[in-house]
């Protein structure tokens, strides 16, 4: 990819955000530019820093993922947006999620096997969903 991605990672999980940041080193293109904790924090420093990408859990405190989904879309709307979450039963969520404006969507207990892959799935424009959630 040659130039540096900048990512934003907004996960109240110290540990996980811990693992993205030990996944990401694999990658040196992959930059992490900013973590933050919850939802409120996380419009603000998309707004600010003009992420090429946010990873974004769905379950935040102050403002849920999905509105805050919403929100980046008018604050930052060239970022892509990958969600994590624990949630890997409701195609219900999966779908609010991606229509939030999410570009793809990855079941956290997925993430060893599938967050590099879906990181370079929407970054290059496509969608990408857990195989782990099966069909709708």
């Amino acid at each position: 990819m040659g130039r540096s991605i900048r990512v934003l990672v907004v996960d109240d999980y110290p540990p996980f955000r811990e693992f993205v940041r030990s996944t990401f080193q694999k990658r040196p293109e992959l930059l992490v530019i900013g973590e933050v904790s919850d939802g409120l924090a996380a419009v603000r420093y998309s707004r600010e820093l003009q992420p090429d990408l946010v990873l974004l859990d769905v379950g935040l405190p102050d403002l849920n993922g999905i509105e805050v989904a919403r929100q980046i879309r008018e604050v930052a709307p060239s970022s892509k947006i990958l969600f994590v979450s624990e949630n890997r039963c409701s195609w219900e969520i999966v779908t609010e999620a991606l229509r939030s404006g999410g570009d793809g969507y990855v079941v956290k207990s997925s993430t060893a096997s599938e967050l590099l892959p879906a990181v370079d799935s929407v970054l290059q424009g496509r969608q990408f969903v857990s195989a782990s959630l099966g069909t709708p």
